[in-house]
């Protein structure tokens, strides 16, 4: 090997040893520079003659050429090289899946009104709906409510504005309004029928919806959720009320370690009237009453005004508020939760 093919050699090598751009370029000073050992060999043909002139420089320029090629090929490897790096680090996997929006489901209250209707359906009960703006007449006096009541004031009760001073429009304070549209509803269709003095199908539905009131605490809310039932016919009696609100309970929170106290108390639409408190035999709320609705055999006055003669036809009323059912079976401890819209805590009844 001559002295030139050394030198190819050695730069190659020198080459090959650069990992970063900055490390070929000061190896390609050495060979390739100003200083460079090629052009030193350049100015050393100055010495020579002519034809010796001729065939080296003919040397020098093909070693000169390869040293160039090994310097391109590294610098192409180093670029090569980086490029492959970036990739790997900014590299994303196409075979991962998508992301997706989630999946949302019922809020805790409409479970429990699903739950409400499906185990009343099961005994024979109507869903009933009806306006949530009411007129007086529906929301008071058709359900035996005097005029100096507690309720009727504007501090309990939302009235609309601007409406007629005669009969005054208000948001609804409960869904009892559709017991009497619902039973008017009822004797209309069966009209012809009760003038002949014979028998009508009962009356058996269910009014659930929302409620405006004003009120506002961990278990109260100026809006909430109340349902109403109503099963009027010519031989119902309290024994029923009895069965059927007891045999729902312990359907509803699936135990029948559930004792139920109707406690005597006073509404102007039913007579008599009970407050019904559960009583949980186990778990955290074990031995505590807890009101969940009240009750009542349906006031003589109320009947009439369903178009009704109460010397024939009877029946009983009930209304629970469905959110304080929810916060019992999910063991909720403030009302304000359903309404603040918070995914952490919905997700929770997916």
């Amino acid at each position: 090997m001559n002295d030139l093919d050394s030198l190819v050699e050695t730069a190659r090598q020198a080459f090959a040893q650069s990992t970063a751009p900055a490390e070929l370029e000061n190896a390609k000073a050495r060979f390739l520079g100003k200083s460079g050992r090629m052009t030193e060999l350049m100015k050393g043909m100055a010495q020579l003659s002519p034809e010796e002139k001729k065939s080296r420089g003919a040397a020098i320029n093909l070693a000169k050429q390869a040293i160039e090629a090994a310097l391109t090929a590294r610098r192409q490897a180093l670029s090569e090289a980086e490029l492959e790096r970036q990739l790997q680090a900014e590299a994303l996997d196409v075979s991962l899946p998508g992301r997706q929006r989630g999946q949302g489901g019922l809020h805790p209250v409409s479970l429990t009104l699903e739950r409400i209707e499906g185990l009343f359906g099961s005994m024979g009960f109507e869903v009933a709906d009806g306006p949530e703006i009411e007129t007086d007449w529906f929301n008071f006096t058709a359900l035996n409510t005097p005029q100096d009541h507690p309720a009727r004031s504007m501090h309990d009760t939302f009235y609309i504005e601007g409406g007629d001073e005669q009969a005054p429009h208000l948001l609804r304070t409960h869904t009892s309004p559709m017991q009497i549209r619902h039973a008017i509803a009822h004797v209309k269709r069966h009209r012809a029928a009760l003038d002949a003095g014979q028998a009508i199908p009962e009356i058996r539905v269910i009014a659930p919806g929302r409620t405006y009131r004003v009120d506002s605490d961990a278990t109260h809310s100026p809006m909430f959720h109340q349902c109403e039932g109503l099963w009027i016919g010519e031989n119902v009696s309290f024994k029923d009320l009895k069965y059927v609100f007891t045999a729902f309970c312990r359907r509803f929170f699936e135990t029948d370690e559930l004792v139920l106290r109707f406690r005597p108390s006073f509404f102007p639409f039913t007579e008599p009237s009970a407050e019904i408190d559960i009583q949980f035999q186990q778990g955290p709320l074990a031995g505590r009453w807890l009101e969940v609705a009240g009750s009542g055999q349906v006031h003589p006055n109320v009947v009439r005004n369903m178009g009704l003669d109460p010397e024939r036809f009877i029946g009983f009323a009930f209304g629970m508020g469905f959110d304080r059912l929810t916060m019992l079976r999910y063991g909720v401890s403030d009302l304000r939760l359903f309404f603040d819209g918070d995914i952490r805590f919905l997700s929770q009844f997916q």
